[in-house]
């Protein structure tokens, strides 16, 4: 198995219903923080099922939303087709987007389960379809020193303020039984300095600096601005 074909299946990453909605729900409240200008066109690159999709939309011109599994997409496909500024792509069809025509792209937890080489080929592709001035931000890349035992603690934090603790531990529990633990320990994920990041960032053709505030609610993870000169 690989990642893609892990995300492709059913993965109890969520520990309940409301862990998701609110995880669902934090998250575009970050993705909106970064329109800044209404009318911009915008890639969320590898935005799984997106549940809050239809609320980041009303505040862009267009929002691609971009995932490689295929049951992702269909979900997407039936939750927004009636969406008239929503469009669903694979990762293929996103390569064939014409160059410069976006001016915002949302990477969120993503570079864990690619290789170096993979993100910079990606960060490269995603910097030319990049408008000039146009923005890619990076969000909850993991740090070498960043394991499990942190991101647990950041779950039960996350889970003490929203109300599901109890299902918190219990999810703890089951993700150390269950598939996402054997699949993280045969494949592994990548870890990356700050300063590796940027030097990549900048090797790819982007003014880049890390960002204050990481997407989501571990913030021992880190996020990253990309900005394409004009």
């Amino acid at each position: 198995m690989d990642w893609r074909s892990f995300w492709d299946g059913d993965h109890p990453i969520y520990v309940n219903a409301r862990h998701r909605a609110l995880h669902d729900q934090r998250l575009a409240n970050d993705i909106i923080a970064q329109i800044t200008t209404p009318g911009l066109t915008v890639l969320d690159y590898a935005c799984g099922e997106a549940t809050e999709a239809g609320r980041v939309a009303q505040h862009c011109g267009k929002l691609i939303l971009s995932d490689g599994a295929p049951s992702v997409r269909d979900k997407l496909k039936q939750r927004y087709g009636a969406t008239p500024n929503i469009i669903v792509q694979s990762p293929e069809e996103t390569s064939l987007l014409p160059d410069g025509t976006v001016d915002l792209v949302i990477v969120n937890s993503l570079l864990q389960y690619l290789s170096p080489h993979q993100t910079a080929e990606l960060a490269q592709m995603l910097c030319t379809k990049l408008k000039p001035g146009g923005r890619l931000v990076i969000g909850d890349v993991i740090a070498p020193d960043v394991g499990p035992l942190t991101d647990a603690v950041a779950l039960l934090r996350f889970g003490a303020q929203g109300g599901f603790l109890i299902a918190a531990f219990g999810g703890l529990v089951r993700t150390a039984l269950g598939d996402y633990r054997k699949v993280r320990g045969a494949l592994g994920l990548t870890t990356w300095t700050e300063a590796d990041c940027l030097a990549l960032l900048r090797e790819a053709g982007f003014q880049a600096r890390r960002l204050p505030i990481n997407f989501g609610h571990n913030q021992a993870r880190m996020a990253f601005e990309g900005l394409k000169p004009l």
